[in-house]
């Protein structure tokens, strides 16, 4: 996979004028095209052609969004399947994404969300203060900007943050990081947790996998961890004879101990055959318990094992004496020794993350949610 730009026709992908607005991060080249200046990928446009992303188009002269208040669909989720473990577990999350991807990973879990071409999918409609309307009524804790990159949609993603946050709901992005600077310090000053999909740590792999590069993600994980408060915790997809060796997580998680520090939370998830690679096996569990070991081993204190069965792997322990703070099998949680205040009940030391009181119960609901329920503007 290459790294130059993807052209892609606006052509007649539905009406979305209503749902169109301009965009800030773009300049003219000499030749005429305009530049989308959002991610490293830096996509050239002339007159209606589209960023690979799909979603930022070029139009009149500009550089505009074209899924701005449309949606593939929300859902309450738990928190833990973003994943965030560190971040009010147990409690519900309302996610949601729109279309399109400005990276091509070959693996891509959501392919049918992020892949997709057709703004006519996005049949879930609504402004940013029905999103944040809904979040409260439904008791939901946060919101979530996934299934695909929220740092696309930025524009979009910064409203319903600024709305959620005057209801005193708080927003995650589940993200690659695949973020120019200037845009960067925008859409992470209205996030409150962040989920990076660190999804190897090769340029190889990155570059002829993903169609992307490993630096500018490496980038961001620095930025968000020593430039900001947003809480981070990381996630590899680990894919068998791609990214799975120990020599590679043994540099991985040297580098996020030196560069980021002990405590960032690391989830080690299971691949299953998907998208463009349906001839590659699924993940055994025990290579994800040996990813956990050598993050361990590392000096990560907060390693988890993720889309199987283990609630050894899964659990949270504290960092000090070693106590279970939080049992986990998959999504659903049991007994805690994690104080209100996010301390350790028995040695008191604290646990990192963000905290409000003892875990939830939320558990490994999933309910699918229609946002025309809440919009009050509608007749």
């Amino acid at each position: 996979m290459e790294l130059d730009t993807v052209h892609e026709t606006a052509g007649s992908a539905g009406e979305t004028d209503d749902f169109t607005v301009a965009t800030a991060y773009w300049h003219v080249l000499d030749d005429g095209r305009i530049q989308c200046d959002l991610c490293p990928r830096a996509c050239k446009m002339h007159e209606g052609q589209r960023g690979l992303c799909f979603v930022r188009a070029r139009k009149d002269d500009g550089i505009v969004l074209e899924s701005y208040g449309r949606s593939s669909g929300y859902c309450l989720d738990p928190i833990e399947k973003k994943p965030l473990y560190h971040f009010l577990p147990g409690t519900s999350v309302l996610s949601f994404g729109t279309a399109g991807c400005n990276l091509a990973c070959r693996f891509c879990q959501n392919w049918d969300i992020s892949k997709s071409k057709e703004l006519d999918a996005l049949a879930d409609r609504a402004m940013p203060e029905t999103i944040a309307s809904a979040a409260r009524e439904l008791g939901a804790a946060s919101v979530a900007f996934t299934y695909n990159d929220p740092t696309i949609f930025m524009e979009y993603a910064i409203d319903v943050a600024d709305a959620c946050r005057e209801v005193g709901v708080k927003t995650v992005a589940v993200t690659a990081g695949y973020i120019c600077p200037e845009p960067r310090r925008e859409f992470f000053a209205h996030i409150d947790a962040a989920n990076v999909d660190l999804k190897a740590f090769t340029e190889d792999f990155y570059r002829h996998v993903c169609g992307a590069a490993l630096g500018p993600v490496l980038d961001t994980l620095e930025y968000l961890q020593h430039e900001t408060d947003v809480w981070l915790e990381l996630t590899t997809l680990l894919i068998p004879g791609k990214n799975d060796s120990d020599a590679e997580i043994d540099a991985m998680t040297r580098w996020v101990v030196a560069n980021l520090g002990r405590d960032v939370p690391m989830h080690f998830s299971a691949f299953h055959p998907d998208f463009r690679m349906t001839d590659v096996e699924a993940t055994r569990p025990a290579t994800l318990t040996r990813a956990r070991e050598i993050a361990i081993g590392n000096g990560v204190r907060h390693a988890y094992t993720g889309n199987v069965h283990d609630t050894a792997g899964a659990s949270t322990y504290c960092g000090s004496c070693g106590t279970r703070l939080v049992e986990r099998d998959w999504y659903v949680l049991g007994e805690h020794a994690l104080t209100h205040d996010g301390a350790c009940a028995a040695c008191g030391a604290r646990c990192p993350g963000v905290f409000a009181g003892p875990p939830g119960t939320w558990g490994a609901k999933r309910l699918p949610v229609r946002l025309a329920d809440f919009d009050r503007a509608r007749p």
